[in-house]
């Protein structure tokens, strides 16, 4: 599958920011079929899991650092996976990611083991005053 991500930017500390992740594979409903999940990778940092959503996307887990904060959420029909990043401050900034996978399943242990096969390009973003 095909991702594409996009929607990343400059934000002042305490604002929000709404990433996109558009999937492609013929004509597959790609969010019925895969795991979808974003990652993040900070300047000398390891990428690390953000959040995931199971297929169809009845499920979301979310890392301790971003619950409460970050709503991961898709639009079937537009085949878009969509990270709401609200309350943002500077541990956030980095590139972000975003990942599919038909087998994984969507929890700590897919974030953390990062086994998934599909990955878009990064979207960067910075959180600063």
């Amino acid at each position: 599958v095909q991702l594409q991500a996009s929607g990343g930017g400059l934000v002042q500390p305490g604002g929000s920011l709404r990433l996109s992740c558009a999937a492609s594979r013929f004509n597959l409903k790609v969010l019925d079929y895969y795991v979808m999940a974003w990652f993040r990778q900070a300047p000398g940092k390891e990428r690390e899991g953000v959040a995931c959503m199971s297929r169809g996307g009845g499920n979301t887990y979310y890392v301790d650092a971003v619950k409460g904060r970050f709503t991961i959420s898709g639009d079937n029909a537009e085949n878009t996976v969509y990270l709401q990043m609200d309350s943002l401050n500077s541990e956030d900034t980095a590139v972000y990611v975003c990942a599919a996978d038909p087998q994984v399943t969507c929890g700590d242990y897919a974030l953390r083991s990062r086994r998934f096969n599909s990955w878009g390009q990064g979207t960067q973003v910075t959180v600063s005053s």
